[in-house]
């Protein structure tokens, strides 16, 4: 027997909260939690380390205990950076993951929630409706026409109707509501559920492998091979030649360690993890990290209306009855009791009496709490007409009929209402009320109830329209026709103050705008001329033509179309293929289960935060928080800019790696001392390539980053003249490094001092051209120095800590340096200066 009292109040919060301590969350367990200790014994799980830990270990049993035990702080301090950093993207994934865990509607305490679904506890009632996910295994205590999709626990694809009755009314948690809505009590949670005891393990984020970073990890392979055999020709050259073999070994070792870009593909998933938090600020919910690579290469944004383009706040601005357009603003209409009622009654609106204004009490889809607000001022009168018949049946909305109806219980009778689609409708009436007399709907009288539509329509607003029978009325597949046609309610959705700005973000961008709506042609055409994203009606295409375009011949025009109008999600899909077969990369928005298959095919699919069902979630790459079109445009932008940094921190990293091996090469290769020790080539490593390299990661967008046209999909990171860019400045860094070191020895400063020379010439070369690398076509000159605030904090930390080996008496002897003066000073800034001064002028003046 259901407790309709505890149907309409579920459980108190207290209690609910007293339920979540004994029982735990609803969740089902995951064995694979972060180990901080794994993440940072990690960071030393690298061969060449390795050999570079045993050979110190070896140098401090044979006297060299000073270089031995700095060589350790300087691998371990490398560690512990490493671990910050892949600690801290965990934590960022961990957290993402929380995020875009599903949500529940529940009654608690009498009013409708939403809530986390590990917050759910036995006893609570939930609302489900089409496309939401089971949250837990339940009992279902009211239904309309049930239907879900247990194929995740049984893999029958078929949907399985549920009833109130027998043993048919347990649901699953993990399976999907395909059809209908109802409550339901829950009964299991967490590892109690169906789902749990067999073990299921549902990821909201997956932990996909970006395409980027696997080709990043497959060309550090290529490198790795390429600095072992420079590294070991320096090392054979210097024993050739003479030198302390030991030492040489530790040279190559040390240089192999600096030189080998083993951060290369970690810093692409900490730009990647940092990149996904901004966009969260920006109400962007990335799922998957690959979607951030794609976002930069989108060239069209393919928009729901309703909600995204628009305001999403309803307001019914006119009716059309007994034969008129009526303007609600003039105050003087004739009630139409019946219209009242069908807008009414057939409304899924949630209604809280116990608040008093009508605008307040109700909670739902802003198109149907528009349509009770437009006859309802005051709760009170509202909930005295709700008590005058009861719902005893529905047949709920959906996007291919367009219609939804409920049958009512009005004193003895029963009454079938019906809302929907003004075509729809209109086709099913047989009989128009007219002034409190029903008559044959003729066929004149159906035109002229189309075109008020289309007058409406002009206006921009959107047109649902009623009707009703009170004969012949049972659940069955008649229902909806014979109908007797009430009128049409004109609803205002102003377009969004921001949208207009965004649309012409994009169209700068080379990205185009397209509207997809269920809306009138002419409705749409009005929101899309008003926000400059079409021009002439020659743009806009029909669901009805679409059905007329073979997949071929649509494919011939889909690049003229601007707005798709009267569509349902099964065009969408097409829509989608259309545009992929032009070679374009698509974002595609959807909310409700039918729109996932076009989410799931298109490029980048998004689903609504606010208004999306768990399934289009799932589908989806990105969740748009606040529905916004602009959030659209903001994550672009965004993965431009994470696109963008990568880019930078490749071209300093392999620069800088570039430079380092040259310097060691070339002196090799003339016959020169060894300009750099073991200990000295891995300070180079922790002074330049951490901070500096993580904070290119993070640097802000330059001003014209979405005036550039999108890339294609399949470039290269290297694409753009960045291979060379690379090649020639690191090749500079070397050149000059060595050019530096042999100014040094010709002007009699001596081996310690031109070795100190040219350590801090490779230095101070590298941490000039990380400001370089902030642009790829502006000069130095352009670029302001300020934008990046972690930038230079990391750049003044390497300086600190270059001039505290210079000058800190104990830290000379441990790193081999001596201080320079002024004339040595000179040296290191005109050959670490030079050639970004060169550059920087070249930059500016092209």
């Amino acid at each position: 027997m259901v407790d309709e009292r505890e149907l309409e109040n579920g459980l108190t919060q207290g209690e609910a909260e007293r339920r979540l301590k004994k029982y735990g969350a609803n969740l089902l367990e995951n064995k694979k939690r972060i180990s901080p200790v794994k993440i940072f014994l990690s960071q030393f799980n690298d061969f060449i380390t390795w050999i570079l830990i045993v050979a110190t270990i070896i140098s401090g049993f044979i006297g060299e205990r000073a270089d031995a035990v700095t060589i350790l702080i300087i691998v371990i301090m490398n560690a512990i950076l490493g671990f910050a950093q892949e600690f801290k993207t965990e934590k960022s994934l961990e957290a993402l993951k929380e995020l875009a865990s599903p949500t529940s509607k529940v009654i608690r305490s009498g009013k409708l929630k939403v809530i986390n679904a590990r917050e759910l506890v036995i006893g609570d009632v939930v609302l489900l409706e089409t496309g939401d996910k089971i949250p837990a295994d339940c009992i279902l205590m009211s239904e309309g026409n049930f239907m879900v999709d247990e194929s995740i626990l049984t893999g029958e694809s078929l949907g399985v109707e549920k009833s109130t009755s027998g043993k048919n009314n347990s649901i699953y948690m993990g399976t999907i509501v395909v059809k209908g809505k109802g409550k339901a009590k829950v009964v299991a949670t967490g590892m109690d559920t169906e789902m749990g005891k067999i073990a299921g393990m549902l990821q909201n984020i997956e932990k996909e492998k970006s395409p980027l970073k696997e080709k990043l990890s497959s060309l550090g392979k290529v490198l790795v091979v390429i600095c072992i055999v420079i590294c070991i020709m320096v090392t054979l050259t210097g024993m050739w030649r003479g030198q302390d073999k030991y030492q040489m070994f530790l040279v190559g070792v040390s240089l192999a360690v600096a030189a080998i870009p083993e951060g290369l593909t970690a810093i692409v998933t900490v730009a990647l993890a940092l990149g996904v938090s901004r966009m969260l600020k920006r109400n962007a919910l990335v799922r998957k990290l690959p979607a951030v690579e794609t976002l930069g290469c989108t060239s069209i944004i393919c928009s729901d209306k309703t909600g995204t383009l628009t305001e999403n706040k309803m307001t019914v601005k006119a009716l059309y009855f007994n034969g008129k357009i009526h303007k609600l603003e003039k105050m003087s209409l004739p009630e139409n009791i019946l219209m009242k009622k069908a807008f009414t009654y057939c409304n899924d609106s949630n209604f809280d009496p116990k608040k008093k204004k009508v605008s307040e009490a109700l909670m739902g889809d802003p198109t149907e709490t528009a349509l009770i607000k437009a006859f309802f001022k005051e709760s009170k009168s509202l909930k005295d007409f709700l008590d005058k018949g009861s719902r005893i049946y529905d047949i709920p909305f959906d996007s291919d009929r367009k219609m939804m109806s409920v049958i009512m219980k009005e004193g003895l009778k029963k009454v079938c209402y019906v809302k929907g689609a003004p075509e729809r409708v209109i086709n099913k009436c047989k009989y128009i009320l007219d002034r409190g007399q029903v008559k044959l709907f003729t066929a004149i009288e159906k035109n002229k109830a189309l075109k008020s539509v289309e007058n409406m329509s002009f206006d921009a607003l959107r047109c649902i329209a009623c009707a009703y029978k009170d004969k012949e009325v049972y659940a069955n597949k008649s229902l909806e026709n014979n109908l007797i046609f009430i009128g049409v309610a004109g609803i205002i959705d102003p377009p969004r103050s921001e949208v207009k700005d965004a649309v012409l973000k994009c169209k700068l961008a080379g990205i185009r705008p397209v509207m997809i709506t269920g809306d009138h042609k002419n409705t749409a055409f009005a929101i899309g001329k008003e926000l400059n994203i079409c021009k002439s009606q020659s743009e806009v295409i029909t669901g009805e033509e679409l059905d007329k375009l073979n997949d071929k011949q649509l494919s011939g025009r889909v690049n003229d179309i601007s707005i798709f109008a009267r569509v349902n999600p099964g065009h969408k899909l097409r829509i989608v293929k259309a545009f992929k077969s032009k070679n374009n990369i698509v974002a595609m928005t959807g909310d409700g289960v039918n729109d996932a298959p076009a989410v799931k095919e298109a490029d980048i699919g998004i689903c609504m935060g606010i208004s999306g069902t768990d399934v289009t979630k799932e589908a989806s790459s990105m969740i748009l928080l606040d529905d916004n079109f602009k959030t659209i445009v903001s994550a672009v932008e965004e993965g431009r800019v994470i696109y963008n940094n990568i880019r930078k921190f490749i071209r300093y990293l392999l620069s800088c790696n570039l430079g380092e091996v040259l310097t060691m090469f070339l002196t090799s290769l003339f016959y020169l001392d060894t300009p750099l020790l073991p200990i000295q080539i891995l300070l180079v490593n922790l002074a330049t390539d951490g901070l500096p390299a993580i904070a290119l990661g993070v640097d802000p967008p330059q001003g014209d980053i979405m005036k550039d046209k999108p890339r294609a999909k399949d470039e290269s990171i290297f694409a753009r003249g960045l291979s060379e860019k690379i090649i020639v400045r690191g090749a500079l860094i070397g050149v000059c490094t060595v050019l530096a070191f042999v100014v040094g020895l010709y002007l009699g400063f001596g081996l310690k001092t031109s070795r100190t020379i040219a350590l801090c010439t490779l230095i101070i070369s590298q941490l000039i051209h990380v400001f370089e690398c902030r642009s790829e076509k502006h000069s130095l000159f352009e670029i302001s120095l300020f934008t990046n605030i972690y930038l230079l904090g990391a750049v003044a930390t390497s300086i600190f800590m270059l001039l505290c080996i210079l000058y800190v008496p104990f830290l000379q002897g441990v790193f081999h340096t001596s201080p320079l003066g002024i004339a040595q000073w000179f040296i290191v800034l005109f050959f670490s200066g030079i050639i970004a001064f060169i550059n920087g002028i070249y930059l500016y003046f092209k």
